[in-house]
């Protein structure tokens, strides 16, 4: 396996890693508020899984770069990357690896408290998934970053 292949590797599992890090994380904290919201007002189940799914999306986006970068690669066939270009797609994960990370977290706990407003007012519902999925603007954007530069990275043939 050449060097770049190895690069590339690393870049992809940071992609997967790092967002499904935030994504766990995120869950976790949208999932403690949904607990307390659905032990008083089990009816608000459905309602507040909604909200616990939102931040998973940045682990699917790492998905999405990880698959990418192994397709390029060849999984072992007769093509792959030089060390610069192997170079170029580390960097080229890295925008959704570091915003998915981040952004989840941040994303949760919005959706956090939105889940706790839905709790208080029903009526809501409408308005806390608005703000809730706002975030996710910052995680399609270094998506469609990280395949843009992984799509414009040659590999040897």
């Amino acid at each position: 396996m050449a060097i770049g292949d190895a690069l590339a590797i690393i870049g992809a599992a940071l992609a997967l890693g790092l967002c499904g890090i935030g994504a766990s994380i995120g869950v976790s904290i949208v999932q403690r508020a949904c607990a307390g919201i659905v032990s008083d007002q089990p009816d608000k189940y459905t309602k507040t899984l909604i909200f616990q799914l939102i931040p998973t999306t940045s682990g699917l986006y790492g998905f999405v770069v990880a698959f990418l970068v192994l397709q390029n690669i060849g999984l072992g066939g007769t093509h792959g990357y030089e060390l610069a270009e192997g170079l170029m797609v580390l960097g080229a994960c890295l925008p959704i690896a570091i915003v998915g990370l981040f952004s989840s977290i941040a994303q949760s706990k919005v959706c956090a408290s939105c889940a706790v407003m839905v709790g208080k007012r029903n009526e809501l519902y409408g308005k806390a998934i608005t703000m809730s999925i706002i975030i996710e603007f910052f995680q399609l954007l270094a998506l469609i970053v990280s395949i843009l530069a992984i799509m414009a990275i040659p590999t040897i043939s």
